[in-house]
C-alpha cells in the first residue's frame, strides 16, 4: 500500500446462492466509498477497495480473506454476509490481526476484538416480530428454515419468546441450503394441512425466492396467514415480483420507506448511482453506514493499524439512513432501530410499527426484555 491511499478489502458474493442480498451489501459499500472519496477522501487520501467475489462458497471466503490479509496488504475487510461465511473468515482475520466489518443481522452469541458488528442482533428484530405476530395474526406459528446456524438460533430464540407469551410452534422444519422444488412443495403441503396463523421463515437465497412464489401460487391468503421473515427485503421482493409478496412481513432495522433527511439522501444517491429501479434495503444500508463509520474513525486514527481503528470506531455516533446509531463498547455492536414492515403492491414496505428510539444490542440475550421496545402498533 502506498502512502497516498487507504487500501481496504471488500468480500461479498455477487454470484451464487446469496447473490442478490450480498450484491446489495456490495453496492452499499461501493456507494459509501465513492461518497467519501468525492468529499476528498480521508485526510486527503482516497479509500481504494480490493474486491473479490467468493461466489457463496465458504472455502473461497477463507482463501480470499487470507489473500487480502496476507498478499494484498489489507488490514480492514468489509465482508461476509451469512453467518457461515463470517464463521469461515473469522479465524483468518484473527490470525492476521485484521478487522472485519460485518453488516448482516445475525444470531448473536459472539464477540471478537477483530470484528465490528453493524447488523441487528436477535433482540433488535426477533422480539418485536414475535409480539407482532401474536397480536395481529394468532398464536399458532409454523417454522421453516435453512439448515445452518443463523436459522437454527433464530428459531430457538423465536420459540422461547412465542411460548413465553402463550404462542405455539405447530411445526419446525430445516431444509438444505440449496433446497429443491420438491422439498419446498412438501413445506407448502404442511402449511395447508396444519393451517397455522403465520409462517416464520428463515429460508435464504434462491430457495426463499422460490418458496414465496410457490406460496402465492398455492392461493394462501397472505393477509390472514403471512410469511414473516428477518431477511426478505425490498431487493428480493423485486426479484420475486411484488404481486406475489403483498401482506408478507419483515422485521428489520431499516426500510426504504423510513422518513428522515439522511435516508432521503441515501435513497436518492443509491438510485442515481445504480438505477431508478434499484431499491435500498436492510442489506445495503448497514454496509453503507459502516463505511462512513470507518472513514470517521480513520480520520481520527490517522492510520489503518487495526487496534487504533478498533478503538476509534467505538466512539462513533452517526446519523445513518435508519436513524441515529452508536456503538455499545462492551459488545462491539450498534444501538439500532427495530421496525416491522408489511409488504405492499409497489414492492416497498409500510412500516406498521417502530421502536420509539434506538435499542441497545444484547447479543447474549442476558438483559433484554421485550417490554423495553414494544409500543402499540
Amino acid at each position: 500500500m502506498t502512502s497516498s491511499e487507504w487500501r481496504v478489502g471488500v468480500l461479498f458474493s455477487r454470484s451464487g446462492i446469496s447473490e442478490i442480498t450480498e450484491t446489495e451489501h456490495f453496492l452499499g459499500t461501493a456507494l459509501a466509498i465513492e461518497e467519501v472519496n468525492a468529499a476528498g477522501g480521508v485526510l486527503g487520501k482516497p479509500i481504494v477497495p480490493i474486491a473479490y467475489d467468493p461466489g457463496g462458497d465458504q472455502a473461497a471466503y477463507r482463501n480470499l480473506a487470507r489473500r487480502l490479509l496476507a498478499d494484498d496488504d489489507v488490514n480492514i475487510i468489509f465482508g461476509a454476509s451469512m453467518s457461515a461465511s463470517r464463521k469461515a473468515v473469522l479465524p483468518i482475520v484473527e490470525r492476521h490481526n485484521g478487522l472485519l466489518f460485518y453488516p448482516s443481522m445475525y444470531e448473536g452469541f459472539e464477540y471478537s476484538e477483530n470484528v465490528v458488528y453493524t447488523g441487528a442482533t436477535l433482540n433488535q428484530n426477533t422480539f418485536a416480530l414475535a409480539e407482532y405476530l401474536l397480536r395481529h395474526h394468532g398464536r399458532r406459528i409454523l417454522f421453516v428454515g435453512a439448515d445452518y446456524i443463523y436459522p437454527r438460533e433464530s428459531n430457538r430464540v423465536m420459540r422461547d419468546v412465542l411460548e413465553a407469551k402463550g404462542g405455539e410452534v405447530v411445526s419446525e422444519r430445516y431444509l438444505p441450503l440449496h433446497a429443491d422444488e420438491q422439498t419446498l412443495r412438501s413445506v407448502i403441503a404442511d402449511i395447508v394441512r396444519l393451517e397455522p396463523d403465520a409462517i416464520f421463515s428463515t429460508i435464504v437465497g434462491r430457495p426463499a425466492q422460490r418458496f414465496y412464489r410457490m406460496y402465492a401460487d398455492a392461493g394462501i391468503d397472505r393477509k390472514r396467514v403471512p410469511i414473516a421473515s428477518l431477511t426478505m427485503a425490498e431487493s428480493e421482493i423485486r426479484e420475486i415480483g411484488a404481486d406475489a409478496c403483498t401482506g408478507h412481513i419483515l422485521s428489520a432495522t431499516y426500510f426504504q420507506t423510513v422518513e428522515n433527511e439522511a435516508n432521503e439522501r441515501f435513497v436518492a444517491a443509491f438510485k442515481a448511482r445504480f438505477g431508478q429501479d434499484f431499491t435500498t434495503s436492510v442489506w445495503s444500508q448497514p454496509a453503507y453506514a459502516q463505511v462512513h463509520l470507518f472513514a470517521r474513525a480513520l480520520a481520527r486514527a490517522g492510520s489503518l493499524e487495526t487496534h487504533r481503528i478498533s478503538e476509534e470506531i467505538l466512539l462513533e455516533d452517526f446519523s445513518a439512513p435508519e436513524g441515529r446509531i452508536n456503538f455499545d463498547a462492551d459488545t462491539r455492536h450498534l444501538w439500532l432501530h427495530p421496525r416491522i414492515g408489511v409488504a405492499r403492491a409497489d414492492g416497498l414496505f409500510d412500516i406498521a410499527w417502530q421502536a420509539p428510539g434506538p435499542i441497545r444490542p444484547d447479543p447474549y440475550l442476558t438483559a433484554s426484555r421485550f417490554e423495553d421496545v414494544w409500543l402499540e402498533a
